[in-house]
């Protein structure tokens, strides 16, 4: 086997691996505090039917309710970073299981608050908030509350919705196994035979290859083993989409979509006008890729190209070098920002950032008011990884902030603005990096290859995932078309009008990168986000990097929101408004300017 074998778990050297003792210094204390919060859940009941005795009374409930939903979260980090870095480690996928019970036991005792308050008349209820000082500042927790009352049901009917939490994760926990622990991918052959380990932690590089039979076999190997379990991922898939749809129905939502948008309070008309655009503006993809296909003196570009690096010359960028970077093209943020990146990313062991075997695909950033915010990545030293670290680091900041500006009850801020944060550093490391290596030919095309894979997975791939998700949706309601070859199908066909006459499809390997999507497709339409996501984050970057007044200062206030604002309105104040479809206009402008970078690269070469 070469080289590119992953290390097992225990072989990754501690400075590489997440600081999980700032949590809980022995798993047996993470025991310990799971068994003292599920026994305090009787707590949460005793409050049943007594919460109309005053403010007092309900003071008291929010009081013990915060504290528990903040243990349950130090519990669920702790759990699901063990388990995401080894599928292997049966005791640590036994502790998210465990957590995935205490919360929906959690929600089950409590369950009866929502509909008793307004039972109790919400107009009361605010009286008691203006009056008593243990419940000041709760005006946009009421708001909230108030947004949500004509979705709420009976306090059984609540419990039983509560309840469902942890059997209702059992789809996307059996496909995450499936592709993280039992996908049996075979290794790949470069040209000179050598054999390459493909698992989810190297995929991604070795598609990027130089070596276009490595790519190939690597690209190719990889769909073939989601192919090979197809149906019993296709089966689970569904499984999730007739979940939403019910708990849509039940709730009374018009479909599962607005389901997903109510508690992110973005209207459905940002995702139909990002739709709207995406598809308006394929030809700026269809463009790139035929770009691309001369630099790589190809007649048609195979999926497995899409990937490949436009110079052989691609920089080895170690981790440290990658935080340097970032801390260099954050700058326009202060010192205050900056350190405080520095020392989580590299004294604090925020990121477990090692590949190793068992770990998941992709990355995430996790934590709880009050734990670190952690990122989990995999690492490769080169521009890909950085640019990864840079996006991750953006949530982190974005929670490290809004934690400490905001109380409890609004530390928390919802998708739509954390794709914002993330994005934004990715925009303003690219823009550091292509001007302090201007005229370095070489560094600007990794560059470039950088940049599109970045804006190909949010601004290609994401919208892309969205048609099919909100298709599959629609199929599962009507219980119609939706085999596993009935979705392939659809996803090959949104994909060659992504794509383009450039790209010679392979329709089936193609067609199943919706089973590669585990970690997105359950999550009820996350992936439109990343959209919105990297409009927000680069209209936000070219206010800083033109100088503008107060930009930074606007910026920075953004992040500690939290949750204190809906995302819009703390947007809109900042300068930048996501509910008008001029970011996402704008955000194609930038791509179309890297694709004449591009092109103006490769015609030199004539």
């Amino acid at each position: 086997m070469h080289d590119t074998t992953p290390p097992a778990r225990s072989d990754v050297p501690t400075s590489e691996r997440w600081n999980d003792a700032a949590l809980f210094a022995e798993p047996a204390d993470w025991d310990a505090a799971a068994d003292a919060l599920e026994a305090r859940l009787d707590e949460l009941r005793a409050f049943q039917g007594t919460l109309g005795r005053g403010p007092d009374r309900l003071a008291d409930w929010l009081a013990l309710l915060e504290t528990l939903d903040a243990e349950l979260g130090r519990l669920r980090v702790y759990a699901t970073m063990a388990s995401n870095v080894d599928a292997y480690d049966e005791e640590a996928r036994a502790r998210a299981e465990r957590v995935k019970a205490l919360d929906a036991e959690l929600r089950e005792a409590s369950a009866f608050a929502e509909p008793e308050l307004v039972a109790l008349g919400l107009d009361r209820v605010r009286g008691w908030i203006q009056a008593d000082p243990r419940l000041q500042d709760r005006e946009r927790w009421l708001q909230r509350l108030e947004r949500d009352a004509p979705y709420l049901r009976s306090p059984e009917i609540e419990a039983l919705l509560g309840a469902l939490r942890a059997p209702f994760s059992g789809a996307p926990t059996s496909h995450g196994l499936l592709a993280n622990a039992e996908l049996d991918v075979p290794p790949a052959r470069d040209a000179e035979g050598r054999t390459h380990e493909v698992t989810q932690s190297t995929v991604d590089a070795l598609k990027a290859s130089q070596d276009r039979a490595l790519r190939r076999d690597a690209w190719s190997n990889y769909a073939d083993a989601h192919l090979a379990r197809k149906r019993t991922m296709a089966s689970l898939l569904v499984t999730g989409a007739r979940q939403n749809n019910l708990l849509a129905r039940t709730r009374g939502h018009g479909d599962a979509l607005d389901h997903a948008l109510t508690p992110l309070e973005v209207p459905r008309s940002v995702v139909d006008a990002l739709l709207d655009t995406f598809q308006r503006q394929l030809p700026v993809w269809h463009r790139y890729f035929d770009v691309k296909r001369r630099h790589l003196g190809l007649e048609t570009l195979r999926p497995w190209d899409i990937d490949a690096p436009a110079t052989p010359a691609t920089p080895h960028v170690p981790y440290e070098t990658g935080v340097a970077w970032i801390a260099e093209a954050l700058a326009p943020l202060g010192p205050a920002y900056v350190q405080a990146l520095r020392r989580g990313a590299l004294e604090e062991r925020w990121v477990d950032r090692a590949p190793n075997a068992g770990k998941r695909m992709g990355a995430f950033s996790t934590g709880w008011a009050g734990t670190p915010p952690y990122v989990m990545m995999s690492y490769t030293h080169d521009l890909h990884s950085t640019s990864t670290l840079a996006h991750e680091l953006g949530h982190a900041m974005h929670s490290y902030l809004s934690w400490r500006a905001q109380p409890y009850p609004y530390a928390r801020y919802t998708l739509f603005a954390a794709e914002v944060a993330s994005n934004f550093m990715q925009a303003m490391l690219r823009d550091h990096l292509f001007r302090a290596h201007a005229g370095d030919r070489d560094f600007e095309l990794a560059l470039i290859d950088e940049t599109m894979a970045n804006f190909g997975r949010y601004f290609l791939i994401m919208p892309t995932l969205m048609r099919f998700e909100l298709e599959l949706h629609r199929r599962a309601a009507r219980e119609e078309g939706t085999s596993a070859d009935d979705l392939s199908n659809l996803l090959a066909d949104l994909f060659a009008a992504a794509y383009g006459p450039s790209v010679d499809m392979d329709r089936e390997r193609v067609g199943i990168t919706w089973a590669q999507f585990h970690t997105h497709l359950y999550a009820r339409f996350y992936v439109f986000q990343y959209a919105t996501g990297i409009a927000g984050a680069h209209a936000f970057a070219r206010r800083i990097l033109d100088g503008e007044a107060g930009a930074a200062e606007a910026y920075l206030d953004f992040l500690k929101e939290g949750g204190r604002s809906d995302p819009l309105t703390a947007m809109r104040r900042a300068g930048v408004d996501l509910a008008s479809p001029e970011p996402v206009e704008a955000a194609f402008g930038v791509l179309e300017r890297h694709v004449d970078r591009f092109e103006a690269l490769v015609d030199q070469e004539g």
